[in-house]
């Protein structure tokens, strides 16, 4: 199989030196995404594209490099090609008839062809050609030049034909690590993620900074949805995931903090200690999911005074998105089932925030705070590698795990929907239900209690956590499905 790799317009008016840097970035992170999938790819550099070669046309693996081509970022969209020697404008016909053919049936249609190189045809005269016989040997509904049913695409390179078999569009953005490193500061609901998904299209490698504020669910939840969004739109960048204990800094802000201010001393407080986690991983700036006056700390002047807490710089993609628009890019990149089941924690919660703070009263208010605490909370920050996180660890209960399916048992693929979808589990024999862990919690209680239920993950990661989750609520009939 072949696919051929347009650049992010973006890539393109950059100078050569940068334009080659942010080429081969690309590059190298194909590799790094798409050798894992099959030992025979290779990727070959041009100056306006890529082109993925593979050995196999096994279809599943198809279906596996698209998923990874359409969520790399640096990628205009990609063509999905089948390439043969250039033969004459008959021969071209009869290679095109060969893939589109049937796929015509009842349709509008035109041909058009790019070409390079010398021929003894120009591309008009390919695409009156192909298009002719194509109208005359299938049961097309006829050539339709402007907005028809299907647009059946070449490509003419020197002594190469490339007939395209599918179009897939890709994120855009800039490769990452193109672009300088940040920390976004993540609590797992809807801002944080998308605002997490922006930086990281953009080609920023993006760092996670988790603020604890005393719950270990909440802490389970976001390393769910930074794992996601790490293993989707950033597998091809190793980052660190920072989880911050803040509970001894939230209790000093209800003891000493007025109760209108707290929330904004909040605000200046994870300000303080993100600057500081980020300047240990060598990063210039922090990425929060603010969006102007969605929230009381987000009006313009709060903003202003939370901003003033350290001087680094720090990154809105939200600034001016709505929360509706929010939530739907939110469904389109996966992330909304992790933030609409994400436990909620919040330990300051002003009855009367103020939308106007004054930065005079915010410092008196400040003095009363023992700022030992944020020293100390960072200095006991637990930083890890983002691949290495074991969620299973925070399992306390043990689970009985599996290495085949017992008789009359049932199995939960537990795994995001993408996931599954790309790797179907099929057992011959075996009853399989499709849960998302996001949901299991809330769809168990459904179940027939008279049934055995074997979770499954790929890595028995996920299933093993949220087994134990559901032993410890007093469900005796959960198991772990793990398969050598």
């Amino acid at each position: 199989m072949k696919f051929i790799v347009k650049f992010f317009p973006e890539i393109t008016i950059k100078s050569k030196p940068v334009r080659k840097q942010f080429v081969k970035n690309l590059s190298d992170n194909l590799k790094k995404l798409l050798l894992p999938l099959h030992e025979s790819v290779r990727i070959q550099k041009d100056w306006d594209k890529l082109v993925v070669h593979c050995d196999s046309n096994d279809e599943q693996l198809r279906g596996q490099m698209i998923d990874t081509l359409a969520c790399t970022p640096g990628i205009a969209y990609f063509l999905d090609v089948v390439e043969f020697p250039l033969g004459d404008m008959h021969d071209v016909f009869e290679k095109t008839q060969q893939i589109w053919g049937q796929r015509l049936a009842g349709k509008t249609f035109v041909v058009r062809c790019k070409r390079a190189g010398k021929h003894d045809f120009n591309s008009n005269d390919l695409e009156r050609y192909v298009g002719g016989g194509l109208l005359q040997h299938t049961d097309a509904a006829g050539v339709k030049l402007r907005d028809p049913d299907v647009t059946v695409n070449l490509e003419v390179r020197d002594d190469k034909l490339y007939v395209v078999n599918d179009r897939h569009e890709g994120l855009g953005g800039f490769p990452l690590g193109s672009i300088d490193p940040v920390l976004s500061l993540i609590s797992g609901g809807f801002d944080s993620t998308v605002s997490t998904y922006l930086t990281m299209k953009r080609g920023m490698r993006t760092h996670f900074c988790f603020f604890n504020l005393g719950g270990r669910d909440h802490e389970i939840g976001v390393k769910e949805v930074a794992l996601y969004l790490w293993m989707k739109y950033g597998a091809s960048s190793r980052v660190r995931f920072v989880t911050v204990p803040f509970e001894g800094v939230v209790s000093e802000i209800l003891k000493n903090i007025d109760d209108s201010q707290m929330g904004v001393v909040l605000k200046r407080m994870m300000l303080r200690a993100g600057a500081k986690v980020a300047q240990s991983l060598n990063v210039q700036a922090l990425v929060t999911g603010d969006s102007v006056a969605q929230v009381s700390s987000q009006t313009l002047t709060n903003l202003t005074v939370v901003d003033a807490a350290t001087d680094m710089l720090v990154l809105r993609p939200l600034i001016t998105m709505d929360k509706g628009d929010i939530i739907k890019l939110s469904a389109q990149i996966g992330t909304e089932p992790f933030a609409a089941a994400m436990p909620e924690y919040c330990g300051v919660i002003s009855v009367k925030p103020t939308t106007r703070a004054k930065m005079d009263r915010i410092e008196n208010q400040e003095q009363k705070f023992d700022f030992d605490l944020i020293d100390k909370a960072v200095a006991e920050a637990q930083f890890v590698n983002i691949d290495k996180i074991d969620l299973a660890e925070m399992a306390t209960t043990e689970v009985e795990v599996l290495n085949v399916p017992i008789q009359d048992g049932i199995i939960i693929d537990v795994r995001h929907p993408s996931e599954e979808e790309r790797k179907p589990l099929v057992i011959k024999n075996v009853a399989i239900e499709k849960i998302p862990f996001y949901e299991l919690h809330s769809k168990f209680a459904e179940l027939d209690k008279s049934k055995v239920y074997l979770l499954y993950c790929d890595k028995g990661v996920m299933s093993r956590l949220h087994a134990s989750h559901l032993v410890e609520q007093g469900y005796g009939n959960v198991k772990v499905y793990r398969p050598l």
